[in-house]
């Protein structure tokens, strides 16, 4: 199964956009193959020299073969996808010829494969392409059908040639400008993608994130020590702390909402600057915060809460720098087997006491 997935892997690549490059050259190489077979029934029933016929084959699998090693490496070779395309659909248009000038009776049905061909390109080639490709083809074959009712009128009846590339003209025409609006479908549907895609980042965010702080909000927080819980369910090595600005409401209603958001905002950078890096802090709801120390002794968060705590002494928030801002906290050790539940919990009774205390300290359950 390994050396199955090796070879695949060899032979397509790993980019899904490789691979799906790929895939349409098989489809193309699989209608090669069948209009070859078709060509060797030609050739036995004698409707087709099969000299000519075997040439066009051979021609036909060596351009496949280039073709493969075109797309397979073309990263390396910096090869556009719609390059490779159009460079592909040329190739197989100038089969279409000379099987139209071989096949004798039954050429008309090649004409065909012609329309097929500009309808494969649509997935690959821009619309501008796509109708210099159909241009291309009606001048080949045009060129093609000319010389033949010139060199052989018999076989190649004029009148015959120009009714049959009438109705070629038509196909093709109509072919380019469908494909040219289904070109601007799939442009349309992939930009639509990309906006819901980003429409979902934001939704996203905005679930998980508080907007004003840039912290996770409580929501996330849950998710949070839900996943902590089921890590290490047996609790050992956990802190949590409950974190309350002091004196906040006093900051709402003398100087307004305004620097009260300023003091939210500027808290939240200047804490989370203080953090290990497997620490979470969560805006619990208004000035209240929640801190998930991970791997943390009680010494080691409150030396954590510590260094928060002096930085937080030093801030510099516009309109208040008259006066200090500091914060309490109550810091508790989740205990063994302990719910989170549990655990801030006691923190908030910590916290309490904290408050009780004098505020602008540390209390730890």
């Amino acid at each position: 199964m390994t050396l199955l997935r090796s070879l695949v892997s060899l032979l397509y690549g790993d980019d899904p956009k490789l691979r799906r490059a790929l895939q349409y050259w098989g489809a193309t190489c699989t209608l090669y193959v069948a209009c070859s077979l078709l060509l060797l029934l030609q050739a036995g029933q004698g409707m087709t020299d099969p000299v000519a016929a075997g040439r066009l084959i051979a021609a036909a699998g060596g351009g496949a073969l280039v073709f493969y090693v075109l797309i397979r490496f073309s990263g390396r070779l910096k090869l556009a996808p719609d390059q490779l395309a159009v460079t592909q659909a040329l190739f197989s248009l100038a089969c279409s010829m000379v099987a139209y000038a071989i096949s004798g009776p039954l050429r008309a049905a090649l004409l065909s494969m012609t329309v097929v061909v500009i309808v494969f390109c649509m997935f690959a080639a821009k619309p501008s392409q796509t109708l210099l490709l159909t241009a291309a083809a009606l001048a080949g074959m045009g060129a093609t059908m000319y010389w033949m009712q010139a060199g052989d009128p018999l076989r190649y009846p004029p009148a015959t040639e120009a009714l049959t590339f009438g109705y070629l003209a038509g196909a093709l025409l109509s072919t380019a400008v469908l494909s040219g609006e289904m070109s601007k479908l799939r442009a349309r549907l992939k930009r639509q993608r990309r906006e819901l895609s980003e429409a979902l980042d934001t939704i996203r965010v905005l679930a998980t994130v508080d907007e004003l702080t840039s912290l996770v909000n409580r929501r996330r927080m849950h998710e949070v020590l839900a996943d902590e819980e089921r890590r290490q369910p047996s609790g050992r090595g956990t802190c949590i702390a409950l974190l309350d600005l002091d004196f906040f409401k006093q900051v709402n209603d003398r100087h307004g909402h305004a620097a009260g958001d300023a003091v939210l905002r500027s808290f939240s950078s200047t804490a989370r600057a203080c953090l290990r890096a497997n620490d979470v802090l969560a805006r619990w709801g208004g000035e209240e915060f929640l801190l998930l120390l991970p791997d943390a002794a009680p010494e080691d968060a409150r030396a954590v809460l510590e260094r928060m705590a002096q930085r937080v002494h030093g801030m510099q928030v516009a309109g208040l720098r008259d006066r200090r801002i500091s914060f309490s906290a109550g810091l508790a050790a989740r205990g063994a087997g302990e719910p989170y539940a549990d655990a801030i919990h006691r923190a908030d009774k910590a916290l309490y006491q904290a408050k009780e205390a004098g505020r602008d300290r540390i209390v730890l359950a």
